[in-house]
């Protein structure tokens, strides 16, 4: 399982501060594109269980003739 990190924002000034801005917008980008990944890793996961199954129970019921 991934571990998670959370990094404070820096503290907002008066004045804007091109500096913080750009790694605060670096920071959020960098977490968006982790949760995207542990999203699609889900998705992948959670997808690929119940195919085996469903697989499995057709071969199971291949030879069956009702």
């Amino acid at each position: 399982m991934a571990t998670q990190s959370s990094l404070p924002l820096p503290i907002a000034t008066p004045e804007y501060s091109f500096t913080n801005e750009s790694l605060t917008r670096r920071q959020l980008e960098h977490i968006i594109q982790d949760l995207q990944t542990e999203i699609t890793l889900l998705k992948t996961m959670s997808e690929s269980v119940p195919s085996k199954s469903i697989r499995r129970h057709q071969f199971l019921l291949m030879g069956v003739n009702q």
